[in-house]
């Protein structure tokens, strides 16, 4: 799915820069030019991203409790 489709940035795009370790919207821009253009894409890239970083964040109780 296109999250910007002034400068053609998917979500899956949007989700790999979020792993890879992009930790805001402006460094978002700065990566894919999402939302440079008229900026109606960037609250849901914001919920794309805010959406990775809830699932890294995830504790791994098994992993804890092995170590």
């Amino acid at each position: 799915m296109y999250v910007c489709i002034c400068n053609g940035v998917t979500d899956r795009q949007v989700r790999e820069a979020a792993e890879a370790g992009c930790g805001s919207v402006s460094e978002l821009t700065m990566r894919t030019g999402l939302g440079s253009t008229c900026g109606s894409c960037l609250p849901l890239a914001e919920a794309i991203m805010a959406e990775v970083r809830a699932t890294r964040a995830l504790p791994l109780p098994v992993l804890s409790r092995a170590a």
